[in-house]
């Protein structure tokens, strides 16, 4: 299973609320990320970060592309594969 690694999001969060002299809950962080986070691994880091001042690493599932997004994905690299295989035989010949 592919994850993604989310702690540096999750640290930029709580450092902005930091900033801001705001107390970090775990409402106020979920509310601010981009990603979702299972609420035991928010509540983990939440934890670490307010006695330790630092933030675990943090992994979630990373989400599957749909096949129509990878086919399109692999359409575009082809596409631009075929134009700089055209641009260097035009060099050579």
């Amino acid at each position: 299973m592919l994850t993604q690694d989310v702690s540096q999001e999750l640290k930029d969060v709580l450092e902005q609320l930091h900033q801001e002299g705001k107390e970090p809950t775990v409402a106020l962080v979920k509310t601010r990320l981009s990603t979702p986070i299972p609420m035991p691994a928010l509540i983990t880091a939440l934890k670490s970060w307010k006695s330790a001042n630092r933030v675990p690493k943090v992994e979630i599932a990373a989400k599957q592309q749909s096949e129509q997004d990878r086919i399109s994905e692999l359409e575009k690299q082809v596409a631009e594969l075929q134009q700089r295989l055209t641009a260097l035989e035009s060099k050579l010949g």
